[in-house]
């Protein structure tokens, strides 16, 4: 199981990005998946999640700004972010639970992505 963080890039202060975060491999079913970032010198910052069903929840920081969808059949996660700021220069990189089917029966794991760059500036 993999899971992949993509859509980071250069964008100007108000712009928009859409991140996206898919997990791929033997899964039965994907649980929360939710998103984190860090800037640099500063410790890790959860930003969104978003339940099986699609209840979002994002953080007061990037509240009214940013939202958060799924496609269960694509297993993807994908935060919209608008009027960008400076200050949400960051990596950011998202997790999720994921249940597998084993030799051993049905495990529940979480799983990491690696994150993508998201630098806003003039």
């Amino acid at each position: 199981v993999q899971l992949q963080a993509s859509g980071g890039g250069l964008v100007q202060p108000g712009g928009s990005l859409r991140l996206s975060c898919v997990a791929s491999g033997d899964i039965m079913r994907i649980g929360y998946m939710y998103w984190y970032r860090q800037a640099p010198g500063k410790g890790s910052e959860w930003v969104a999640q978003i339940s099986p069903g699609g209840t979002a929840k994002v953080a007061d920081s990037v509240k009214g700004r940013f939202t958060i969808s799924r496609d269960n059949a694509k297993n993807t996660a994908y935060p919209q972010m608008s009027s960008l700021k400076p200050e949400d220069t960051a990596v950011y990189s998202c997790n999720a639970s994921i249940v597998r089917a084993t030799g051993s029966g049905i495990r529940t794991n979480i799983y990491w992505g690696q994150g993508t760059q998201v630098t806003v500036s003039s």
